[in-house]
C-alpha cells in the first residue's frame, strides 16, 4: 500500500467539549511572567535550594539546609526555595535569621504547600503555573542546591541538567547534599545510563558533585565563580 492510500483511522473524540476560553489562559500565564520577572529583577544573586516539603525541623538535613543558607547569606547570596515547610522552610530560616534575602516561590497546591514564615515580606510570590515557577528558580539563580526530596525535587534537578547539559542555560554549579541520598542515584545514571546504554556523557557525571559538608557547598559555589571570573547574572534572556 502506498503512503498516498493509506486508510486514515479514525481517532477517539474528546470526553468533553473544550471551551473556548481555554485559550485566554495564556494572559493568566503572561501575567505570572511580568509579576516575577519585575520582582525578582531587584532580588540579587541568589542560590536555590530544593529539597522535600515532608523533612521535619528535628531531621539532620533541615539543620544542613539552615546551616547551608546561613553560609550562603555571609558569602553575599540570596536564597530561593519554593516557599513551603520542610527543607525549603529550613532554607528560608536560614537566610532569614542571619540577615541574608530569604525568597519564597510558592506554588497552589491541594496538600503540603502553605509559606513558611521566614520569607523576606516583598519576596513572596505565588504561582499558579508549575512551568513559570520553575523559570524563576533558574533564571535568578547562581547555583543549585539539592537535598533529599521526592517527585519535586528530581524534576527540578533533572530539569536544571538538562537545560545545562544542552547549553540553554549558563553553565551553574549543581550539588546535591547527601551521600546516602544520593549516591546510589548517581551510580545508577553511570552504570545504566552512561555505560549500559550511553545515553549521557563522561562529562556530564561531572555536573553534580556529592557533599554533605556545608561548607563544601559554599566553596564549589566560591570557586566555580572564581574560575569562571565573570559578573554574575541571570542565567539566560527569554
Amino acid at each position: 500500500m502506498t503512503e498516498n492510500h493509506v486508510k486514515r483511522q479514525q481517532m477517539k473524540p474528546w470526553g468533553r467539549q473544550l471551551k473556548g476560553e481555554n485559550s485566554w489562559t495564556m494572559f493568566k500565564v503572561i501575567s505570572e511572567f511580568v509579576e516575577g520577572f519585575e520582582t525578582m529583577n531587584e532580588m540579587g544573586p541568589c542560590v536555590s535550594i530544593f529539597g522535600s516539603a515532608r523533612t521535619k525541623p528535628d531531621d539532620p538535613y533541615y539543620k544542613k539546609a539552615v546551616d547551608i543558607a546561613r553560609l550562603l547569606t555571609e558569602a553575599g547570596y540570596g536564597v530561593i526555595t519554593g516557599g513551603g515547610p520542610g527543607i525549603m522552610e529550613a532554607g528560608n530560616k536560614g537566610a532569614h535569621l542571619y540577615g541574608g534575602r530569604s525568597v519564597g516561590l510558592n506554588i497552589d497546591l491541594p496538600f503540603e504547600q502553605g509559606h513558611n514564615k521566614y520569607i523576606d515580606v516583598d519576596s513572596n510570590l505565588n504561582f499558579r503555573y508549575f512551568f513559570v515557577r520553575k523559570v524563576m528558580f533558574v533564571k535568578y539563580a547562581q547555583a543549585l542546591v539539592a537535598l533529599p526530596g521526592g517527585f519535586g525535587t528530581m524534576d527540578e534537578l533533572f530539569e536544571v541538567l538538562t537545560l545545562v547539559q544542552t547549553n540553554k542555560i549558563t553553565k551553574m554549579p549543581i550539588i546535591l547534599v547527601g551521600t546516602g541520598f544520593w549516591t546510589g542515584l548517581k551510580s545508577w545514571i553511570k552504570e545504566v545510563m552512561m555505560e549500559q546504554h550511553r545515553n549521557v556523557n563522561p562529562e556530564d557525571m561531572d555536573l553534580m558533585p556529592i557533599t554533605d559538608d556545608p561548607e563544601e557547598v559554599v566553596q564549589i559555589i566560591n570557586d566555580f565563580y572564581k574560575e569562571k571570573g565573570e559578573e554574575l547574572g541571570p542565567n539566560y534572556e527569554l
